[in-house]
Order: C-alpha cells, then structure tokens, then sequence
C-alpha cells in the first residue's frame, strides 16, 4: 500500500482533521505501542500500520 492511500483510509475513517492528529498522538498495541507517525517513520509497511489501525477502530470491513 502507498502512503498516499494509507493517508485516504485515515481520513475517511477518522476525519481530514483529526486522522493526522490520531497518528501523532495514539499509541496502538498492535504496533507495540508506537503511535502511526512513530511506526512509519521506523519504516513498517503501511499495508500493516493500517490493518493495526483497522483493528484498533474496530472499523467497518469496508474499510479494509
């Protein structure tokens, strides 16, 4: 996956404003406790950050 279409997701799910926002400040444990911003800058693969995202949120599996 792009960052460019990870950063879509985000902003769907969550919101314009707040998707950036949410990747800065949330700790996900499924990302051992690294924030978005943090797992991605370490170099993890998007397609992974966001499926940790996914199931964080409990999103819709349209979202997937």
């Amino acid at each position: 996956m792009r960052l460019t279409d990870f950063w879509d997701r985000m902003e769907l799910a969550l919101g314009v404003g707040y998707a950036r926002s949410w990747a800065a400040d949330f700790h996900v444990p499924a990302l051992d406790g690294l924030t978005v911003d943090q797992a991605l800058a370490q170099g993890q693969d998007a397609q992974v950050v966001w499926r940790a995202v996914h199931q964080t949120l409990d999103l819709h599996p349209k979202y997937r």
